[in-house]
């Protein structure tokens, strides 16, 4: 697996670690404050501007999948050109189509439900597989097409500073819109978990999200199968449990292909109660001190 290469201008921060003698080369090591993997610096003679070598931690990019033949090959080609160092899986949520033909033939490692258990059943089954194969994050990608995969960077570097990293597509340069009963229960549940966080979570639905060593243990063991749960829910268990949530801004589009399980009312409704479900539960008191994320 080649590592990814960029250059700093300085190293602050770094910590020498070895002189390499009779040469210009300095092994430097920088640990990340997550703990999630350190970087390798050598210094350059030529300008003296170092080299940094990120040493490849394991990265899954999962993607829940049911029916999705039209997108799904497209999906996993773009999220692996543009980042070749992950190995994508797809998990077939009992699909009827050839979604698993499509994913096998686009190069995706897949993983088969016998029948549909929706989004959140998918997902937990992604995290067990992250945990036993020894992932150190994990990215969900919606098979749709909705999702950018040029910003699976962004998500990823966030991992060095949070456990959960939510993209939102509410931002000042987002053209995503979402209107009517749908986006009054967004703004309320945004309001509710943000309350909870004691940090800004604005986009709560946003199935682009990453996860990191501590979330990926979490969710291998609880992890919410019903509708939205892969969204709401995991993000009210990660609260409860003390890991840090940041956001990242993201470009989503509208479904490319297919169409979404549940219409706009029902899934307003479902918003709603999840809403009062999760003020009921953070009213209790009973939350795990986390972590200060600044």
């Amino acid at each position: 697996m080649k590592p990814d290469s960029y250059e700093l201008s300085s190293t602050e921060n770094l910590r020498e670690n070895k002189d390499h003698e009779g040469t210009n080369l300095i092994l430097l090591t920088k640990i990340c404050p997550r703990g999630d993997f350190s970087v390798a610096v050598y210094l350059l003679g030529s300008n003296g501007l170092p080299l940094v070598t990120v040493l490849s931690r394991k990265i899954l990019i999962a993607i829940p999948a049911w029916n999705e033949e039209g997108s799904i090959a497209s999906v996993v080609s773009a999220v692996r050109e543009h980042r070749p160092d992950a190995d994508v899986l797809v998990v077939n949520d009992g699909s009827t189509d050839l979604t698993e033909a499509e994913a096998l033939g686009s190069g995706a490692r897949v993983v088969s439900l016998p029948f549909n258990v929706g989004v959140g059943g998918a997902m937990r089954t992604a995290f067990l597989y992250a945990k036993r194969e020894g992932y150190q994050a994990l990215v969900q990608v919606d098979a749709d097409g909705q999702h950018d995969p040029a910003d699976l960077d962004k998500l990823l570097e966030g991992l060095s500073e949070a456990d959960v990293v939510v993209g939102t597509r509410f931002h000042p340069e987002s053209m995503y819109f979402v209107g009517g009963p749908r986006r009054w229960a967004m703004v309320l549940l945004s309001k509710t978990l943000s309350w909870m966080n004691k940090g800004r979570i604005s986009d709560p639905t946003s199935g682009f999200r990453s996860a990191g060593p501590r979330a990926i243990e979490l969710f291998a063991v609880e992890y919410p199968a019903d509708y939205l749960g892969d969204t709401v829910g995991s993000l009210a268990i990660a609260i409860r449990n003390g890991l840090v949530i940041q956001e990242r801004p993201v470009t989503m589009y509208f479904r490319q292909f297919g169409r979404p399980s549940k219409n706009a009312l029902w899934s307003a409704l479902y918003l709603g109660r999840a809403t009062l479900a999760i003020i009921a539960t953070g009213l209790r008191g009973n939350r795990t001190p986390r972590e200060d994320a600044s």
